[in-house]
């Protein structure tokens, strides 16, 4: 049987770039590191898939222009913003000011590693391609936003959903335009409000091509407000393609196995956000699981993103055993973390496991199955929307 190829997006320039802005400060570095200390990337891993290591392009104007604004990307694409002409410091630098001198680079650079992920996808390198250092699903069309400065999100789903190159039926002798469908399924604690926002009314009521789901935390001053973050209103027009499910505090692998059939790590026990109480892998429900659940059942191409986590030590642990997920060949819990730079990182356990607390979960039944009341109906919505 043929090895089949997983991309993976990474490369030195681009653990380097992502390690100078101040959101997790050198996790890029520690989460490649840890995948190769593991073997991953190794071409003897796996007897079924292999890892093919691609070094990202760097995003153009063109590409970041398909959803920035000409005065947004005016100014993080400036290197005149971050340093003066002879190469000294610019008194009135704008990204100097907030300590972003390499944001040109690191916006090019990560907008350019989603975009690298998707073409493997679109030229049919491989049917999934994974990208850790993407995912800002924050980021607007004019605004940067919880540390996210590029909207590789959205880019990403934009390109995805580009009319395939037309094909000749063979039985009716008929060129075929295909118009590919798109989900964007966002597991990060914080809400995807930039994403959601983007793709919301935005699908003809003849083609529907994308549907947006976030399955996130939402309460009273936590970031980010947005009123889409809500369940969705099924006693008014709503749009049953852009969804959302909002779990209370401290939701666990039971919470997340229950809502299952309605179907940025940092959800993950350990995180400083300490909002929720999921684990990594080991049981029915757990983030492994689910990424199991989508790669294994789910149809279509897909492309894994990273994003949030507070924690870069956990957050390098969850995307090194989803890799090892990806590759069909998932790795034991306790697997020891290698002898390599950043071993001293991942003490007192030393292990590649990263358990659930001991945080009350606020998701009562009758909570879940408010939810489920609600999906009944949006699930029926969509029926009716692709049906008609």
């Amino acid at each position: 049987m043929a090895t089949e190829l997983v991309v993976y997006i990474g490369s030195q320039e681009l653990a380097k770039i992502s390690s100078l802005l101040p959101s997790n400060p050198k996790r890029s570095t520690i989460v490649h590191s840890l995948v190769n200390a593991l073997g991953l990337m190794g071409p003897r891993y796996s007897n079924s898939r292999r890892l093919q290591v691609v070094t990202p392009r760097r995003a153009t104007h063109k590409d970041l222009a398909v959803y920035h604004t000409r005065d947004y990307l005016a100014v993080v694409l400036d290197p005149s913003n971050a340093t003066a002409p002879d190469g000294g410091e610019k008194e009135n630098s704008v990204n100097s000011e907030f300590g972003l001198e390499d944001l040109t680079e690191y916006v090019q650079i990560v907008g350019g590693a989603t975009l690298t992920a998707v073409s493997a996808l679109q030229q049919d390198i491989t049917d999934l391609a994974i990208c850790w250092d993407g995912g800002r699903h924050h980021a607007r069309k004019s605004q940067a936003s919880g540390f996210c400065y590029v909207a590789d999100c959205i880019l990403a789903v934009l390109a995805l959903k580009r009319a395939i190159p037309p094909s000749v039926s063979a039985a009716e002798g008929i060129t075929v335009q295909r118009k590919p469908r798109v989900m964007y399924l966002d597991l990060d604690l914080h809400f995807s409000d930039a994403v959601s926002e983007a793709f919301l009314l935005a699908n003809s009521p003849a083609t529907p091509q994308i549907l947006t789901l976030s399955i996130h935390h939402a309460s009273p001053g936590f970031f980010p407000a947005s009123s889409q973050a809500k369940l969705p209103d099924i006693n008014s027009d709503f749009d049953p393609f852009t969804l959302s499910i909002p779990l209370q505090q401290g939701a666990s692998a039971s919470t997340y196995a229950k809502i299952w059939p309605l179907c940025g790590v940092d959800g993950l026990a350990g995180d400083p956000c300490a909002t929720f109480n999921w684990c990594l892998g080991g049981t029915e429900g757990s983030l492994g699981w689910c990424v199991q659940r989508i790669l294994q059942e789910w149809p279509g191409k897909k492309l894994l993103l990273g994003g949030g986590g507070y924690n870069s030590p956990n957050a390098a642990r969850a995307w090194a055993y989803l890799t090892s997920i990806a590759l069909r060949k998932p790795l034991d819990l306790e697997t020891e973390i290698p002898d390599h730079a950043g071993f001293p990182l991942y003490g007192p356990s030393f292990t590649l496991d990263v358990p659930a607390g001991n945080m009350t979960d606020h998701n009562t039944e009758e909570y879940l199955g408010s939810i489920e009341v609600c999906y009944e109906n949006v699930i029926l919505a969509l029926r009716n929307k692709l049906v008609g």
